[in-house]
């Protein structure tokens, strides 16, 4: 039983112990895209699209190519239409930084605003018109003081693919003398 006037210092406690799990627990982690415009590509063509991303402040995520094999990297998985082929894909260059939980060790991070840069090839066989294309990012957020679960940001934008140009007509040989 709880003596009558330790009662409202069981409150105060109990309400300073839930305000502190809340502000540890905060704004999650996460990482957001850009709405990406509608991208014309042309048949038999690369066409390179620039997927702009956000990671919320005060977080950040390992880059695609990390300085351990414990850490979990950036990856930009897609899943093109047939006929459609995904070319190289750019990612940018990481960020050294230190963080206080491992000071004398520096991981490769991207913050703030990246972009990674994705090749989309129609072939010929493509018959024009728009094609979603869908994909998911792998990443892991971390702050100054841990790292939180791995989680996935759905992918998607559209790509009109055209025709491509006809190509250099050849005029039939013509005569030199002029004809009447």
């Amino acid at each position: 039983m709880i003596a009558p006037g330790h009662k409202s210092e069981l409150i105060g406690l109990l309400a300073l112990l839930v305000g502190a799990a809340w502000a540890q627990a905060g704004k999650p982690p996460s990482v957001s895209i850009a709405p990406i415009p509608l991208v014309t590509a042309q048949r038999t063509r690369q066409t390179m699209v620039d997927l702009n991303f956000r990671v919320a402040s005060g977080f950040h995520i390992n880059s695609n190519t990390p300085k351990s094999e414990f850490l979990i990297p950036t990856n930009l998985k897609m899943d093109l239409p047939t006929d459609i082929i995904l070319g190289k894909i750019e990612y940018p260059a990481g960020k050294d930084l230190a963080f206080p939980f491992s000071p004398d060790e520096k991981l490769n991070v991207y913050s703030g605003d990246f972009t990674i840069a994705v090749a989309v090839h129609p072939l010929h066989a493509v018959v024009p018109g728009k094609y979603v294309m869908h994909g998911v990012l792998h990443y892991q957020a971390c702050d100054n003081a841990q790292c939180f679960p791995p989680k996935t940001l759905p992918v998607s934008f559209e790509v009109k693919v055209v025709k491509e140009p006809p190509g250099p007509r050849r005029n039939p040989a013509q005569s030199p003398h002029v004809h009447n």
